[in-house]
């Protein structure tokens, strides 16, 4: 028997109470806006307390700036490049309104949020230097400024170091922590922090070696040298026609009343015959030329080493980098060969303690402190702080530890996301399971560089992908004549070598 309810009859999908289904959709709608507000938030909060490193870029032929994600940070806009003196402040300094008829310009700095900054001063300028490969750096944490027509110092930060009191302060080339100030046709000396080292009152200032360490060379009104010492201490006396910018520890290399010797630190004469000049120090002596060959005395006079040899080194006490009929070798303080005379070129590594020795080909052998020869190829990088070396052998790249044992990319690179690799020719990446991340569909390719990115080569033309192995920009730029290939996001790398600037055409 079928029995039919007697009340309301029900349907059997049933019918929706909207008002129910509109306040559950908006309800998912607030708790969905309230999450992308918390993400929003917590992005915006990464952002800000992220550490961004800072670079000059060139669009259009405009300069503008870029961070190490490769967003534009100041918009190309100005006609000379924006020198960023510490890449890791945003402090970039601008040039503008430039008359070349008269050769007058204005400067200004600016920061990340594209606003003026130390306004107060007339001109703000970096203090420019250049190494011995003609690379172009920026002294560290120190701007010049000027005011009324005077030039002072401050700090990245606008903290005052100098008054603007001096003529002109520039850096002393090649010397780090060294600038010259000059005042009413005097020089005088202050590193970056502004502390005056050498008041002004000389005519001329030289560095005595490679570094600010070794102290400076002074020269008086009368044309006479001494020497003080990067801590203000008056080594030598200025009664010196010539002091020769040769740094022998102790010792001292000049010239008085024409005769050349080498002296100590109170004046007295250690050598003055038995050589042509004198190149450098070393643990037993000095290394000194006769007839245009090297050779090693003691700072008695004594010969150590007979002059005989076109070129000659310390690398390290009592073993020596020499140059016979036109190559290179390594030799003791018995003049026993170590290395073979073979090579172009050697260098000593000594934080790594390699011997780097370069062929015809422009392949180096590496040689540890054996003097066993242990590696050959084209030398890619020498990372000491991470301890590996990176060479290209055939046509692999391959990773070696400091005691010149292969390893794997994922053991010399712990930090890197992707990891090159070679397969049928081609190149792709994988993560640090060995899992394919990019295709092996590139020509070649480069590292990860610290910023996340990755350089691909296909048909001669240049591309980049970031730290997922997402595509930024496909190969698009024919870079043949950049010596380093490198990318930050779309943006490449300049080919002025020794000018840090990235590109997009």
């Amino acid at each position: 028997m079928l029995y039919m309810s007697r009340g309301r009859r029900y349907e059997t999908e049933g019918k929706l109470n909207y008002q129910k289904v509109f306040a559950v959709i908006i309800a998912i709608s607030v708790i969905a806006m309230v999450v992308m507000i918390i993400k929003n938030v917590f992005v915006q909060r990464e952002k800000l307390n992220k550490e961004y490193e800072y670079f000059t870029a060139f669009s259009a032929d405009k300069w503008g700036v870029i961070n190490q994600d490769g967003e534009t940070v100041i918009n190309p806009s100005y006609q000379e490049m924006i020198v960023i003196p510490d890449k890791t402040k945003d402090v970039f300094i601008c040039t503008y309104d430039i008359n070349e008829e008269d050769g007058t310009y204005k400067t200004k700095a600016l920061n990340r949020k594209n606003e003026e900054i130390f306004t107060q001063y007339d001109q703000i300028q970096v203090l420019e230097n250049i190494d011995e490969n003609d690379n172009i750096w920026y002294e560290k944490n120190v701007l010049k400024v000027m005011q009324n027509g005077k030039y002072g110092l401050i700090d990245l930060n606008g903290k005052k170091l100098l008054d603007c009191e001096y003529d002109e302060i520039s850096a002393m080339k090649g010397i780090e922590n060294s600038l010259l100030i000059r005042k009413d046709g005097y020089v005088g000396l202050a590193n970056n922090a502004g502390t005056i080292l050498i008041d002004v009152k000389y005519s001329d200032i030289k560095n005595l070696g490679t570094t600010y360490k070794e102290g400076y060379i002074t020269t008086d009104e009368n044309g006479k040298c001494g020497i003080v010492s990067t801590t203000k201490i008056q080594i030598l006396e200025n009664k010196y026609n010539e002091i020769k910018q040769v740094y022998l520890g102790d010792n001292y290399y000049v010239v008085e009343d024409g005769e050349e010797k080498i002296i100590n630190q109170a004046g007295e004469t250690l050598i003055d015959k038995g050589f042509d000049d004198i190149k450098s120090s070393t643990k037993r002596g000095i290394i000194f030329t006769q007839k245009d060959l090297y050779g090693e005395m003691t700072t008695s006079g004594d010969i150590l080493i007979e002059a005989k040899y076109k070129d000659l080194k310390e690398a390290k006490e009592g073993i020596y980098i020499a140059k016979k009929d036109e190559k290179y070798g390594i030799i003791d303080e018995k003049e026993e060969e170590k290395v073979p005379f073979e090579y172009t070129g050697i260098i000593y590594n000594e934080k790594a303690n390699l011997f780097l020795a370069e062929d015809e080909n422009y392949k180096t052998t590496i040689i540890n402190d054996k003097y066993e020869k242990k590696l050959n190829g084209v030398l890619v990088e020498l990372n000491v702080n991470d301890k590996y070396l990176r060479m290209r052998v055939d046509s692999d790249y391959k990773y070696y530890n400091l005691n010149l044992e292969e390893i794997t990319s994922q053991e010399a690179l712990p930090n890197n996301t992707l990891f090159l690799k070679k397969e049928n020719g081609k190149y792709g990446y994988v993560d640090k399971k060995g899992n394919v991340v990019v295709d092996y569909i590139y020509d070649d390719a480069t590292e990860q560089n610290s910023y996340g990115f990755v350089s691909v080569k296909k048909d001669g033309l240049w591309g980049s992908i970031d730290k997922n192995g997402k595509t930024i920009i496909e190969p698009k730029y024919n870079l043949e004549n950049n010596l380093k290939i490198d990318f930050i996001g779309k943006w490449y790398l300049g080919e002025e070598i020794g000018v840090n600037y990235y590109c997009d055409k």
